[in-house]
């Protein structure tokens, strides 16, 4: 289905890239996110280099808190045979055992965060029309590898540290589209996170749509299976 055309001359883009080097990424993913900017700014759309303009490392902490709740509490049922226990997998489990030292009072300011952080997105979005990170910070991996322990010398200290950059979209409950930024010189490839205010998720549609029109050159290239 054919969206109605984004007026890509009247939209504001924040690139935040790796959040001031906050965000640790693998060599070459900010240089090929930095074409997909390009490509927005042939459209007509205004790229400016943006700040979160809040300490990211507040989000995370908030962020851990609110997912140690969340998927204690699913996992709770099945542990209640012991047994049980030898066959969920090791990250899972740390995220239990992790929430049951959880008080309210925690979870309170975990949630005071949360819309503390959703509040400062909503002033940030009333400058740009919409703010782009990239994807990942890593490019694909071996399926052999359980998760990257570190990124470019960095070590990660939990085991989903390594995919911090997605959390700003899902935890301030806004619209977010992936699409396709361009490859690694041994084909891998690499997405930009486009991420639009509450309730414009059509408007984000509409931008990948016009996005993809001028990515044609990168969507006839099948990833290299065999690169890494």
């Amino acid at each position: 289905m054919t969206l109605p055309a984004l007026d890509a001359k009247h939209t504001r883009i924040g690139w935040l890239a790796d959040l001031d080097g906050y965000l640790p990424m693998e060599p070459g993913i900010l240089a090929v996110c930095q074409q997909g900017m390009q490509r927005l700014e042939q459209l007509g759309c205004a790229v400016e280099a943006a700040a979160l303009g809040t300490p990211a490392d507040r989000v995370w902490q908030a962020w851990l808190v609110w997912r140690r709740a969340l998927v204690a509490s699913r996992i709770a049922p099945f542990l209640l045979q012991a047994k049980n226990r030898e066959r969920i997998k090791p990250e899972a489990l740390w995220e239990y055992d992790q929430a049951q030292g959880l008080t309210a009072s925690q979870f309170f300011a975990a949630s005071a965060q949360r819309s503390a952080f959703y509040q400062h997105m909503l002033t940030l979005l009333e400058r740009y029309d919409f703010l782009a990170l990239p994807a990942a910070q890593v490019w694909p991996f071996d399926a052999g590898e359980r998760w990257p322990t570190q990124i470019n010398g960095r070590a990660m200290d939990t085991y989903h540290r390594w995919m911090e950059v997605v959390i700003y979209a899902s935890f301030a409950g806004l619209p977010c589209i992936s699409v396709p930024a361009g490859f690694s010189d041994q084909g891998l490839p690499m997405g930009l996170q486009l991420i639009g205010k509450p309730g414009a998720d059509l408007a984000v549609l509409q931008l990948a749509q016009a996005y993809e029109g001028a990515a044609q050159d990168i969507l006839r290239i099948t990833p290299n299976p065999q690169a890494r």
